[in-house]
């Protein structure tokens, strides 16, 4: 067994719906991949062919509208990746997915998920749980936009994420946050972290 599907075993080791026999089953239908700094992962208006397992680097999802980016979601290791709306409903992603830095994934098909899902309900319950956590962050997310001071904000997300700071560029956190670049440097500058 390659070192990546280790990590991935021990990732789904971590839960109380997949035995030993299932998670193996489920380890088999993901394949390496990789990609560099700044590349396009996924693009609005196509389909999402994969669902991806995190072992390396950082991305983010991003929306463009009237001609700016908005920063949704950040990934990186040991999370799942892709978008996922786009990639269960097999429509067309209203996102991009982007690696900021060199990234290293397992992956898996649609057709592939679907079908060990059938075979094994286990894994279908275990993603559905990891959907309904996306979900309840996605909701204490919208709160946090609508209702937080810029300050409110970024002491959310370091309770959430503390190594954040170290591992996306500044730019990507304060559009995520939708301050300004500069108004995020000097909030750091006045926040003890």
């Amino acid at each position: 067994m390659t070192i990546e599907l280790q990590i991935l075993n021990r990732e789904l080791g971590t839960n109380q719906f997949l035995t030993k026999d299932e998670i193996s089953a489920f380890s088999g239908i993901w394949s390496p991949f990789s990609n560099k700094r700044k590349e396009m992962i996924s693009r609005a208006g196509e389909n999402e062919k994969y669902l991806y397992f995190v072992l390396e680097g950082i991305q983010r999802i991003y929306s463009m509208h009237a001609g700016k980016e908005t920063v949704l979601v950040f990934t990186y290791p040991y999370s799942l990746g892709g978008v996922a709306d786009a990639f269960l409903l097999q429509e067309k992603s209203s996102f991009f997915y982007e690696s900021l830095t060199p990234s290293r994934f397992l992956r898996t098909s649609y057709h592939q998920f679907e079908e060990i899902s059938k075979q094994l309900p286990n894994v279908a319950l275990f993603f559905n749980k990891q959907v309904y956590r996306a979900f309840s962050g996605l909701l204490h997310r919208m709160v946090e936009l609508q209702s937080f001071s810029s300050e409110e904000k970024f002491k959310a997300l370091l309770k959430r994420s503390p190594h954040i700071l170290q591992l996306v560029p500044h730019k990507y956190i304060a559009n995520y946050l939708g301050m300004d670049p500069t108004n995020f440097s000097k909030l750091i500058n006045t926040i003890a972290i």
